[in-house]
């Protein structure tokens, strides 16, 4: 099985040091600043509000800071964040990590622009192709445990389309980001200097380890989270470019939490097409607060979608 491409060969030829634990140690620094820098817009949106509610409360003039206080901001920050208005602008602010990245990889290790897998050549079609993929695989996910009984399914009764679209648009942006920097930055970079196994392993763990925090995770989510890494950087060496890639994880992110009213890795979405409900107790079949990404539903869709991506792409040549 051949996992070599034209995107590890052209960031084989970048400034990116050679060893692994510098290679990890930047990145990290890029990952955080571009962390900083998408959450300084909506920060900035949530104080006035912030603020107003926390003087609603009583805090005003000279505030004792302790662990009371702090563990109210949060829970205040976290509501309003997930009035939709606010969480669309989270997503559609990612798009802070996908300019710093690019300009470190650029810039920094002097890497072309399809080298991170920004190529011309089949660029529509591979996106579209991963469009209808992402799709397929979250319907699939959900429909086999609608299927089996695990859950249930039924018609929202309040649509607002202006907020899916919204929506639709944080998605695009929010799926794109996060392959650009874990797969297009990270992994093609170790691919380039190292070998294609470690770079697949070692961006997939770190993409499952930023959402370690996420509310309702557990070994199994934490273990599907680095799987669909994995089946990404899969994805992407299978066809030497990011697109498809970006379009998947986007779709996939997206028809689970405003097509069919999933949390989305532990993130509720407020508005969806559909509802989907838990039929069973059981977490390790419906993945809990996590949402369906944390059942062993997706770990079997997740290996098969990557059995057959291996299987079609990346037979020996005799």
């Amino acid at each position: 099985m051949k996992l070599n491409c034209g995107m590890f060969e052209e960031s084989s030829k970048s400034k990116s040091p050679k060893n692994i634990f510098a290679i990890l140690g930047i990145f990290m620094c890029v990952f955080f600043i571009s962390a900083f820098a998408e959450s300084v817009i909506p920060t900035m949106m949530m104080m006035p509000k912030l603020i107003e509610k926390l003087q609603a409360e009583g805090y005003k003039g000279k505030i004792k800071i302790n662990s009371q206080y702090i563990d109210r901001v949060t829970e205040l920050s976290k509501e309003i964040m997930s009035n939709p208005k606010y969480f669309s602008l989270i997503l559609i602010c990612n798009i802070f990590m996908i300019v710093i990245s690019v300009m470190y990889c650029k810039f920094i290790e002097k890497r072309t622009l399809s080298s991170m897998g920004f190529r011309k050549e089949k660029a529509l079609k591979h996106y579209f192709a991963g469009i209808f993929t992402g799709i397929f695989l979250m319907s699939a996910n959900v429909l086999l445990t609608v299927a089996v009984g695990v859950n249930s399914i039924k018609l929202s009764s309040d649509i607002n389309i202006g907020l899916l679209a919204l929506y639709f648009l944080g998605f695009l942006i929010q799926g794109a980001a996060e392959e650009v920097i874990f797969r297009g930055y990270l992994m093609n970079t170790i691919g380039g200097k190292i070998s294609a196994v470690p770079a697949i392993l070692i961006s997939s763990a770190a993409f499952s380890i930023a959402h370690a925090a996420n509310n309702g995770i557990n070994f199994l989510s934490f273990f599907n989270i680095a799987l669909f890494g994995a089946f990404a950087g899969i994805y992407m060496i299978a066809y030497d470019d990011i697109w498809g890639a970006c379009a998947i994880h986007s779709m996939w992110n997206f028809f689970q939490g405003n097509f069919y009213g999933i949390s989305v890795s532990g993130t509720d979405v407020a508005d969806s097409v559909f509802i989907l409900n838990h039929s069973s107790d059981n977490v390790i079949l419906t993945g809990g607060d996590f949402g369906i990404e944390g059942s062993i539903f997706t770990t079997a869709v997740l290996l098969l979608a990557a059995s057959c991506v291996i299987i079609k792409n990346f037979k020996t040549k005799k």
